[in-house]
């Protein structure tokens, strides 16, 4: 017997009237952590005890930013005017699983210094790169001192090429970089493209970081299980406590609509104003393009701190056992992680 779920109802945001259209020049604004990260700092980061690596990891990251450290400056940014960049950024890249803290760091690093620096994911550096043009993109982070990157990873040989280019433009012009990644260094791209042909580039990339290595398990999992869609019953006992005006729902094929019609890019704009989504009917994804789709936009989801209503079938089924675990598994256990999550809060919120 199938349950039934609620519809949606009058007075809710509706995403798939929503058309969000790139402008370059707005891709500069709001380069900082996402709402979910906006409080956490490393006095507020927790240790797995088991796992001194990550204990080591904050220490070292805390240090590396202090040496920073400048007097703050208004505008922008944070820009500091008039200051020359010290010559020879460094690079720092926390390598290690889903859910140990790396983001945690990440935006703790970004909150920690008073020096111009800038927040986004690798994928939004890319698509800044693209939209913008590698010189406009250049001359638009040089007064940086500090770029965090977070999910650093090499898909193809085109962003292979546009990660080389940049950092190898503007790091030895004093831009800092701290990176998370999933990913050691010296294997970025390997299984995803013929990454033994762009070897040279890669190892560039490589070595324009020292890796710090964070051990321990996924914190979101706290059982050994997945969290599982809610019921019909759960639903409409969430739906029911949520605010209409910032609540978006809509059936898990009429996103997929809104996916292929929305870029990548442009996922944050869709979401504007969405505090709660309800996902109802999802299934499982046979088509990777569709996979990897709804992989960044839960990435996003997550980002700006959002809750999230899920129903339909359970996680494990969700991506092919034939791309789950291929190149992109790493992309799609963080996807899985991160939804069992949400799922919880809906029940427990």
């Amino acid at each position: 017997m199938i349950e039934s779920v609620p519809v949606a109802g009058a007075g809710q945001i509706d995403l798939t009237e929503r058309h969000p259209q790139l402008d370059p020049g707005h891709l500069l604004e709001g380069l900082t952590p996402s709402k979910r990260f906006e409080a956490v700092r490393f006095a507020n980061f927790l240790p797995n005890a088991e796992f001194p690596s990550q204990a080591g990891a904050r220490d070292t990251l805390e240090q590396f930013v202090t040496s920073l450290q400048a007097p703050p400056a208004a505008g922008g940014l944070r820009r500091l005017l008039g200051r020359k960049p010290v010559a020879g950024g460094r690079g720092l890249y926390l390598d290690g699983g889903f859910g140990v803290g790396k983001t945690h760091l990440l935006a703790s690093a970004y909150h920690a210094v008073s020096v111009p620096a800038a927040f986004m994911s690798f994928q939004e550096l890319m698509y800044l790169i693209g939209a913008l043009g590698m010189n406009r993109a250049l001359e638009a982070m040089r007064p940086m001192r500090l770029l965090c990157i977070d999910e650093f990873e090499l898909d193809d040989p085109g962003n292979t090429h546009m990660a080389n280019t940049f950092l190898g433009e503007l790091m030895p012009l004093g831009l800092n970089v701290v990176a998370t990644s999933n990913t050691e260094p010296g294997r970025l791209g390997e299984g995803r493209f013929n990454s033994h042909d762009f070897e040279r580039q890669i190892q560039g990339i490589a070595g324009r970081f020292q890796n710090l290595r964070l051990d321990g398990p996924d914190y979101r999992q706290r059982g050994s299980t997945l969290e599982q869609p809610l019921s019909g019953q759960e639903y409409a006992a969430w739906q029911a406590r949520q605010s209409r005006g910032t609540l978006a729902e809509l059936e898990y094929a009429r996103l997929q609509g809104v996916l292929l019609s929305v870029h990548p890019a442009r996922f944050g704009q869709l979401l504007s104003g969405v505090q709660t989504l309800g996902l109802r009917g999802l299934t499982p994804m046979p088509s990777q393009n569709d996979a990897l789709r709804f992989v960044h936009f839960v990435d996003k989801v997550y980002d700006l701190g959002g809750q999230a209503a899920l129903t339909g079938a359970p996680l494990e089924g969700l991506f092919d056992d034939t791309y789950r675990h291929g190149a992109f598994a790493k992309k799609y256990a963080r996807c899985l992680s991160r939804l069992s999550e949400l799922l919880r809060e809906a029940r427990t919120g």
